[in-house]
């Protein structure tokens, strides 16, 4: 089985600024998603729907949450060889600097990865949504007689500027690579996508971030022929075009980019669409996560429509609309949520702990009477009664002790406190 073949290495992302604040105090794949998961759970999760089991996840910026997370999550069978190993930056003495890019990355990490035993190197993003099966993936490589194969989606005239642009023949070996070219360059850069992705515009070929290297190819790249080399999008892949067999794999599935607040907040929604595009109830395509032993959700007098609603909330609102609310989430009494995602808390306030308030602070989660809309809430924050936040286009990016504001939507930062009464609906 060639899955057996197979080493994974998960990139853990550098530091993550577009994503702030919710990367203040972690990294990019440490990230709540869709109410109870990571982002690190996407790519995991597609490893072992795919086969592979042995992965290691390379951690810098913000990683102790993410490490506790891998830790206490992904625990193979003592009679399985699969695991997931953190692999955290180190300074040594042949490495004495912090991971410089996805290339130098995965270089300084060669040490710890060459004591498996593998022929294929499955390398992946771990601020990635998609669902892909990398068996069909690790065939097409096989089949092709690929030295690399990289994962490429058919995009259109407005997003291929965004994206490093591959060009293939006819056998889809790439030829050509050209990093957000501008729209004037782009006739020159159209690819055969298919009958199907032609139609709908979708004429470019963008790398996902996702490669499959022959092991002896990875190694010499790194150690030998690119040893100065820290990005693979930008250096690594480029130039080896021309020396080696590149080939592409286009995918055509639901893949997104969680690269900004506003890509983060449009995939979270997307997920209570009747049809969502990321579907979180295949079971051929499990997404796996910490298994938390929480109470199931309680509701009372709540109108809920197109809304996940995650285990151990407590609800009490009046309407919730096109929302995901995460664990352990408490909303008060009369309370109206639109558009939002709450991400949830990471404990429960006791009975005690409530009546003495000595701090006169409002309790853990959302009161009575308020109302977000276009909000992300981070964990842990207190917003008192009779609050109003309303995002919304009219809103400038600013930067607030408790609150973010980006594109018009705003982020209630991890912990924050917001007394009863404080309206932002200007």
């Amino acid at each position: 089985m060639i899955s057996k073949k197979v080493i994974s290495v998960i990139l853990g992302g550098g530091a993550g600024t577009r994503l702030y604040p919710l990367t203040a105090a972690r990294s990019k794949p440490a990230v709540p998603i869709a109410g109870k998961y990571r982002l690190v759970d996407i790519p995991i999760s597609n490893c072992i729907n795919s086969n592979i089991n042995r992965m290691f996840v390379l951690t810098q910026y913000n990683s102790a949450s993410l490490n506790k997370h891998i830790k206490n999550t992904y625990q193979f069978s003592g009679f399985s060889n699969g695991f997931v190993d953190i692999l955290a930056a180190e300074q040594t003495p042949d490495s004495p600097g912090w991971f410089q890019g996805t290339a130098d990355a995965v270089r300084q990490s060669l040490k710890h990865i060459q004591k498996e035993d593998f022929e294929y190197v499955l390398i992946l993003s771990g601020d990635q949504l998609y669902q892909m099966d990398f068996a069909f993936m690790l065939k097409n490589h096989q089949d092709t007689g690929a030295d690399i194969t990289i994962a490429t989606i058919p995009v259109g005239e407005k997003d291929a500027t965004e994206f490093g642009i591959l060009k293939s023949n006819h056998e889809n070996k790439i030829t050509s690579f050209i990093e957000k070219p501008a729209i004037e360059k782009l006739p020159d850069w159209v690819s055969h996508t298919g009958e199907e992705m032609t139609q709908q515009g979708r004429n470019y070929l963008a790398s996902m971030g996702i490669y499959i290297f022959n092991k002896k190819v990875l190694f010499n790249l790194l150690e030998t022929e690119n040893k100065d080399s820290t990005d693979f999008g930008k250096e690594i892949i480029p130039d080896s075009i021309n020396h080696y067999k590149v080939f592409s794999y286009q995918y055509e599935g639901y893949w997104t980019d969680i690269g900004n607040i506003h890509s983060f907040f449009e995939a979270n929604l997307s997920l209570t669409l009747d049809l969502p595009h990321f579907n979180l109830f295949d079971n051929n395509k499990m997404v796996y996560t910490r298994a938390r032993m929480l109470p199931p959700a309680k509701i009372s007098g709540t109108t809920i429509h197109q809304t996940i609603v995650a285990e151990g909330t407590i609800i009490h609102a009046a309407k919730i609309s096109n929302s995901v609310i995460g664990i352990r989430s408490r909303i008060g009494k009369g309370s109206i949520i639109i558009s939002s995602y709450i991400i949830g808390n990471d404990f429960y306030e006791t009975i005690e702990e409530i009546n003495n308030n000595d701090r006169r602070i409002p309790k853990l989660g959302i009161g009575d009477n308020c109302e977000l809309v276009n909000v992300i809430v981070d964990k842990d924050c207190r917003i008192g009664n009779n609050v109003i936040i309303k995002g919304g286009s009219h809103l400038e990016n600013a930067d607030h002790p408790l609150f973010s504001i980006k594109e018009g939507i705003i982020v209630i930062k991890k912990g924050a406190i917001i007394n009863d009464g404080f309206q932002m609906n200007a």
